[in-house]
């Protein structure tokens, strides 16, 4: 079960009970896995995505990058991977479905920030 302690004991003196708990950690197991899958899709083609990501020596708010792929992985409540653009990488710590248009990824080391991605500039 993902959830911690502190919330299980929470969730258990509001009325839930232990099979609760286990139906409750499953559907977020399966919610989390549907977004990995629907985010591994956005990136799936590859090639041109836009974001807002923050770059040194950039004059504009919204970047270009070639992207190679996107693999991620879940465990519980949390999703992981690795984002390969043309020439880099960054791991990817979390993410979400933000609209048909539009996701968010918690991008680790070097970037460490939530960026915003969409295939059209004008979307984000």
């Amino acid at each position: 079960m993902h959830f911690d302690q502190r919330t299980q004991k929470a969730l258990r003196e509001v009325g839930l009970g232990r099979e609760d708990l286990r139906k409750a950690s499953k559907l977020v197991t399966e919610a989390v896995q549907r977004d990995a899958e629907q985010l591994e899709a956005f990136f799936a083609d590859g090639g041109t995505v836009y974001s807002d990501m923050e770059m040194a020596h950039s004059s504009t708010d919204v970047q270009e990058h070639e992207v190679e792929y996107l693999d991620l992985f879940t465990h519980g409540s949390d999703i992981r991977g690795y984002l390969r653009f043309d020439s880099w990488g960054v791991p990817v710590e979390d993410g979400r479905i933000l609209n048909d248009e539009t996701v968010e990824l918690r991008l680790g080391p070097t970037v460490d920030d939530r960026v915003r991605f969409a295939r059209n500039a004008d979307a984000l």
